[in-house]
């Protein structure tokens, strides 16, 4: 199983295994990766998983459909790095791809409380 690298917005790194054929998206989940938010289910509608594709990856990945393109037009800080991993599906040729998850993700109420 390939490995998928996502480092978060504070820095943190978590590497997941993801099954060949299957979006990058459900192996986030999986592993309740709460900054990818994830709102539609791979149906490339609302660019809640958007994430930046580490530079010295994205050539190595296949191009970006047209629907993915015309969503993350209503994200704000899209740039040619820009993904939605609902749309990605893993192949042997991503073992190691490094994902970056934009602040913009976070979403602190998904993450467990600190015991207050």
């Amino acid at each position: 199983m390939p490995t998928i690298n996502f480092i978060l917005a504070d820095g943190a790194e978590h590497a997941i295994n993801g099954e060949v054929g299957t979006p990058v998206m459900y192996f986030a989940k999986r592993n309740k990766l709460s900054s990818i938010l994830t709102e539609y289910d791979s149906q490339c509608r609302c660019a809640t998983c958007h994430v930046y594709i580490d530079p010295q990856w994205i050539s190595k990945l296949p191009k970006m459909a047209d629907d993915d393109r015309e969503t993350l037009e209503f994200v704000d800080g899209v740039d040619d790095m820009s993904r939605l991993i609902c749309q990605l599906k893993i192949t042997d040729e991503m073992d190691g791809l490094i994902m970056h998850v934009p602040e913009s993700q976070y979403c602190a109420a998904a993450e467990p409380e600190s015991g207050r």
